[in-house]
């Protein structure tokens, strides 16, 4: 019997936020899924970890070539019609997760996406998904993976993960997908995960990377637009570089929180993806 939902966790050297994904995941009331972890060698612990819940659990322990790499891995062993990547730290919002989106999918979208709950060292943001995927929203955002659901043959059909990047091979296959081969979609009102905003493509140390990586995917499905995502990428490395040189000196740093602050008191809230503060 195929299951409907193939769950992949990538992990590497990460114990503790194996250990809390993979309790967000057997816990859950809905049990029509399986649970692929593809861990990169860890020599931390997290071997115990895949030990303890190998009845609940398939894993493969090995060295990889980074995460796109694993995560192409676990396309290929899922038997799922649809894949969710629940990385190592990232949790399933409650219990009942699966079965409020079990409900919600009939098979019918080659895409379901929810929402998430970003978790940052001092704060929980809500971010919201938008109803309808524009090229405009591809070009400066991204799909949470942690609460999209994607069917697998979706990756026969248009393409695997770019194993090259290291930050967004899968903003490339979401853009492509959706603004190219034109798949189909629905926005799930639910909340499917919180997110570990420790990662990788979190750091603002990361962006002038992650920028440049963009930039090689536009060039290649997007030319047209190249030289308009240019400008936007540009302002935005500049703004990072300076949010990182006043980050840098502790006295600017305060004045510019105390500044924000000021100026967040006379600016009224609007209904935005991201602006529900928990």
């Amino acid at each position: 019997m195929t299951n409907k939902f193939s769950i992949v966790t990538v992990n590497y050297n990460d114990k503790k936020g194996l250990e809390k994904t993979v309790q967000s995941v057997i816990n859950q009331s809905f049990g029509d899924y399986e649970f692929l972890i593809i861990d990169g060698g860890s020599n931390d612990g997290s071997q115990e970890v895949l030990i303890k819940y190998a009845d609940r659990i398939k894993y493969i322990s090995e060295a990889d070539n980074g995460i796109y790499h694993a995560m192409n891995k676990g396309i290929k062993m899922a038997t799922g019609a649809y894949i969710l990547f629940l990385n190592s730290g990232d949790t399933l919002n409650d219990n009942n997760v699966l079965q409020q989106v079990n409900y919600e999918i009939d098979g019918s979208k080659d895409l379901y996406f929810g929402d998430i709950l970003f978790q940052e060292r001092t704060k929980t943001r809500k971010i919201t998904s938008p109803d309808v995927l524009t090229f405009n929203f591809f070009f400066t955002e991204n799909l949470p993976h942690q609460a999209s659901f994607i069917k697998k043959e979706l990756f026969t059909s248009i393409f695997y993960y770019n194993e090259e990047f290291k930050i967004v091979s899968d903003w490339e296959f979401l853009i492509y997908s959706v603004c190219k081969a034109n798949i189909t979609y629905k926005h799930l009102p639910i909340i499917v995960s919180l997110y570990d905003g420790t990662g990788l493509s979190s750091d603002p140390n990361n962006y002038v990377m992650m920028y440049a990586e963009r930039d090689v995917v536009l060039q290649k499905h997007f030319p047209a637009f190249l030289s308009d995502y240019a400008k936007i990428s540009l302002f935005k490395q500049r703004r990072v570089k300076q949010f990182l040189r006043i980050k840098e000196r502790p006295l600017g740093w305060e004045i510019l929180k105390v500044f924000m602050k000021i100026l967040l008191l006379f600016i009224p809230k609007k209904n935005r993806n991201d602006e529900t503060t928990y």
